[in-house]
């Protein structure tokens, strides 16, 4: 009977993350873990769990270093330093269509795909709409698998992995989606695009500089520092004081900025998904999830895929996923290649799903219907899927 309360709960869990997450990430975790939380523990250690969650040093900084990242977009965003950088890449109708989608997608700003739209719909003004789309999802979230900003800084450290380290095992998942985008939607943009503007060396190198120096110097004062978090903070905030001195934004003016990317959001991401994990860690659901007769490959692709689908979002399926490995082969941290095939196989769910906000807004741009969208979508995300499935059963 207890175990069927405990199964009972983690199901309602589940649900609950599942549904609220089309809504809200950071509610959907929080409610997750105290569902867990209070099915399968006791009140007192549920509170201790949540204490320990809030006041941990690692964690707090992380929410901190992630609140400041979407901050450092806005001000590029305010000042039209993205755009500048964007404008100043001079390579081509094809390249601009690839790397101004990715470029954008390198700092987590709220709409972002509305940001790169206008400039893929400028760029390819003879290219089909459904084309448009599909070129503005695909390679907006590349650069994603190895910008070390991006996705890979929550989810790798809820993994207790190295995110550097994680990098080079994630880049050649990068050279196989870049082939595939090429291939299947890049390929088919024909013509030149002709630059209104001249040149400008600073344009291109200053907004650059400041998307490059937060791990440049997160990378550089590891060594110094046995806590990771605090290079991480140093180095987004000395990315956010020079994003401010080039941009001369008024701090009325950065307020606003904070206000519109709606900062507060991510650090309670942060905090739901290491209270789901936590709360998870301590309950009995770790010893009943590792008697499941379940091979990494379906856990890892099969599972990662469907609740990327399912949810539009990269942090759930790993909050979910993360907790069940490590119950059910009683590690403490996933494996380097073993993470890059779930983050891989996450990632291919996500640019897939219609609750994917990127998807989404760039259907409703282009006035493109989610058919149109999936019917050339659908061949590279599966061979995406055949290769995470080759490598986890071959090599993991």
């Amino acid at each position: 009977m207890g175990n069927l309360i405990l199964w009972f709960g983690f199901i309602a869990a589940f649900i609950v993350v599942l549904s609220v997450a089309k809504k809200s990430l950071w509610l959907s975790l929080m409610l997750g873990a105290f569902i867990l939380g209070f099915v399968s523990l006791p009140f007192g250690k549920v509170f201790i769990v949540i204490f320990e969650t809030l006041t941990d040093p690692s964690i707090i900084l992380l929410a901190v270093s992630v609140a400041v990242i979407p901050l450092i977009g806005g001000v590029m965003k305010e000042s039209h330093l993205m755009k500048s950088l964007v404008q100043n890449l001079r390579i081509g109708k094809k390249g601009i269509l690839m790397a101004g989608p990715a470029v954008f997608g390198m700092l987590p700003i709220p709409g972002g795909a509305l940001l790169s739209a206008p400039l893929v719909e400028r760029a390819g003004e003879d290219v089909k709409d459904p084309l448009k789309t599909q070129m503005n999802v695909w390679f907006r979230h590349l650069l994603m698998f190895v910008y070390p900003l991006g996705e890979l800084l929550p989810t790798t450290k809820i993994a207790n992995v190295n995110l550097y380290r994680e990098i080079i095992y994630m880049i050649p998942f990068l050279v196989f989606s870049f082939i595939l985008g090429y291939v299947f939607f890049a390929r088919k943009i024909q013509g030149t695009i002709e630059y209104k503007s001249k040149f400008d060396l600073k344009g291109l190198f200053i907004p650059l500089g400041i998307i490059l120096l937060a791990p440049l110097f997160h990378f550089f004062f590891l060594r110094f520092f046995t806590l990771s978090e605090i290079p991480l903070f140093i180095g987004v905030s000395l990315s956010l004081f020079f994003a401010l001195y080039v941009s001369r934004l008024r701090l009325k003016d950065t307020i606003a900025v904070a206000r519109e990317m709606k900062i507060w959001i991510f650090p309670l991401i942060i905090f739901g998904m290491f209270l789901f994990l936590n709360m998870f860690k301590v309950s009995k659901m770790s010893s009943l999830i590792a008697e499941i007769a379940m091979s990494k490959t379906l856990l890892l692709v099969g599972v990662g895929a469907i609740l990327a689908f399912v949810t539009g979002r990269v942090q759930v399926p790993v909050s979910i996923i993360v907790p069940i490995y490590f119950a059910k082969y009683a590690v403490e941290s996933i494996p380097g290649l073993a993470f890059a095939v779930m983050f891989f196989s996450v990632y291919m769910g996500y640019i897939l799903s219609p609750v994917h906000p990127c998807v989404s807004v760039s259907l409703e741009y282009f006035k493109t219907t989610f058919a149109q969208y999936s019917k050339s979508m659908i061949v590279p995300v599966l061979l995406s899927l055949i290769l995470a499935t080759i490598v986890a059963i071959f090599i993991l």
